[in-house]
């Protein structure tokens, strides 16, 4: 077994999930039953998603999550290793079914999806503890919101953040987003990015207070399936942050955006997810 004390690039503290996909040529409305034409299943959750899409691109990652004593949690924990994934942190428990996300995309590439957590919401203090030497010296750390809250904001703690924030309003444009990431470095981060699908994202420092907010417009594509989008987006960045400390961090959400670009051109979650290889070498 590798030491607890192993230095990691990104430790993600989150989710994991089994994903079951229907797809159909629409999204059902209110009450109606629609035929699909494809259903399977597949790795998901937000953390693990994460975690998955940073280790591809070639980061050395560890995962600290519960999943259940059941099928889809052995498979789960196979698929970590799969991935290069160090598991010493990932759990196993019987209180609870592994977490479950029941996802329909349309032809269009759009998706609705329920989650149930199940484990997911088992993880608490006593596993952060035992990670805990692994989230100190971690260069990265990734957190969600599909886990307690309180766990999350603890292993931030852990990792001396200050805090955990949230907004009270919807962000569907740059403005809006400039105006959430004003608020959200005027609250003590040092930095914030929103992102807006296939608008791109919004990059402000607070290192630049008098800057305006930076859009970083994604480049066109045909989107198959955008399931986990966001997920490649925050993986990506979390190796640049890891990889690269001195690259802007306009620069990383600009390169960021490019890797969840490729994955939503192809179908599913993690099985969406480039790895080095498959990228272009000027992102590297």
């Amino acid at each position: 077994m590798v030491m607890t004390e192993e230095a990691f690039d990104v430790v993600v503290v989150g989710s994991c999930m089994t994903d079951l996909v229907s797809q159909a040529t629409r999204l059902p409305k209110e009450g109606e039953t629609i035929h699909g034409h494809k259903f399977f299943i597949g790795f998901g959750g937000k953390g693990a998603n994460q975690c998955i899409q940073a280790a591809r691109l070639g980061a050395k990652t560890a995962m600290v999550c519960k999943v259940g004593k059941d099928f889809f949690g052995d498979n789960y924990l196979q698929n970590f290793k799969d991935n290069g994934i160090h598991t010493e942190f990932v759990g196993q428990t019987s209180v609870a079914a592994t977490g479950a996300a029941s996802i329909m995309v349309n032809d269009a590439g759009q998706n609705a999806i329920v989650i149930v957590a199940g484990a997911n919401l088992v993880l608490g203090s006593e596993e952060l503890q035992q990670a805990l030497p692994a989230i100190r010296r971690a260069k990265v750390l990734v957190c969600q919101l599909e886990i307690s809250p309180g766990t999350s904001l603890r292993a931030l703690r852990m990792a001396q953040e200050n805090n955990e924030l949230l907004m009270g309003w919807s962000v569907t444009s740059v403005e809006e987003a400039g105006r959430t990431g004003r608020e959200l470095l005027k609250r003590g981060c040092g930095a914030a990015i929103i992102t807006l699908g296939p608008q791109g994202c919004v990059v402000l420092a607070a290192q630049e207070p008098s800057s305006p907010a930076h859009h970083v417009p994604t480049t066109a594509v045909k989107a198959v399936d955008t399931t986990g989008a966001g997920d490649s987006f925050i993986g990506a960045l979390a190796f640049y942050v890891a990889h690269y400390p001195t690259m802007p961090l306009k620069e990383m959400a600009r390169r960021a955006n490019q890797v969840a670009g490729v994955s939503v051109q192809t179908v599913g979650t993690q099985t969406s997810y480039p790895s080095k290889k498959d990228l272009p070498a000027d992102l590297f």
